[in-house]
């Protein structure tokens, strides 16, 4: 069974919807992205990811990670979503960052930033896994599944922009 729950983010950004098995968290997704889903119920686990956000909105980096669990995630993915987790609250990377480093880890001359993207986008748990921190080269603000508005208030949110 899945369970939601509507996160109320301040004024700059939409609401997140929250999703979960009952234990623990399997979705943050901003309400107008294409991964929303719209109901309400109340866990534990929303209680903890609410205050893991109250501290993030308030423009501070939250000093715990709420217990959340990513089914069907291919090794790839799975490589950029831990890539992902390693960046830095304020601090951005590139596609092509990412790619080279997986390319480095796997042994292999090159990777292509587009897969990269795709992996990013394919992220459930967003803010939390920080993918708004990934921008293209030159560090052009692109893509954004939860809408690029909301990418350049979180960016502004952490000291970027």
């Amino acid at each position: 069974m899945t369970f939601t729950s509507i996160y109320t983010t301040p004024a700059a950004f939409d609401n997140l919807l929250l999703t979960s098995d009952g234990e623990v968290l399997t979705g943050l997704h901003f309400v107008k992205s294409c991964n929303a889903v719209k109901s309400c119920n109340v866990l534990p686990v929303f209680k903890d990811v609410c205050h893991w956000l109250d501290i993030y909105f308030s423009g501070r980096e939250p000093d715990f990670t709420p217990d959340f669990r990513i089914d069907n995630a291919t090794p790839f993915r799975k490589d950029v979503l831990e890539i992902l987790r390693q960046i830095p609250f304020g601090k951005t990377v590139t596609y092509g960052d990412i790619a080279a480093q997986i390319a480095k880890k796997r042994g292999i001359e090159k990777m292509s930033a587009q897969a990269v993207g795709g992996a990013v986008g394919w992220n459930p748990i967003g803010i939390i896994i920080p993918c708004h921190r990934v921008v293209g080269a030159g560090s052009k603000l692109v893509g954004y599944g939860g809408g690029i508005e909301n990418k350049i208030a979180l960016l502004k949110l952490e000291g970027r922009q």
